[in-house]
């Protein structure tokens, strides 16, 4: 999947292109209300980087805006973006 790209201001108020992120799913708020609906893309998932953990298990890490899903949880906006920051 392509990178998401984001326009973000950098120091001097410049707007810039943010390449670091990976869209990967989106959450959305269920018709009844009462849970969040994830939804992953399967391609885009099995390209995330992963981490081991010290047990051996293998994590995604993966990033959702709280400012965004606070949005969606407020009925203010239908979705919001799971992408994965990448270095």
């Amino acid at each position: 999947m392509a990178k998401e790209n984001k326009i973000v201001k950098n120091d001097e108020n410049e707007m810039i292109e943010d390449n670091r992120s990976v869209l990967v799913g989106y959450v959305r708020k269920s018709n009844a209300g009462g849970a969040l609906k994830v939804s992953i893309n399967s391609d885009a998932f099995s390209d995330c980087s992963t981490y081991v953990t010290s047990d051996g298990q293998t994590y995604v890490p993966l990033v959702v805006s709280l400012n965004a899903l606070n949005k969606v949880l407020q009925g203010e906006r239908a979705v919001t973006t799971i992408s994965q920051m990448q270095d």
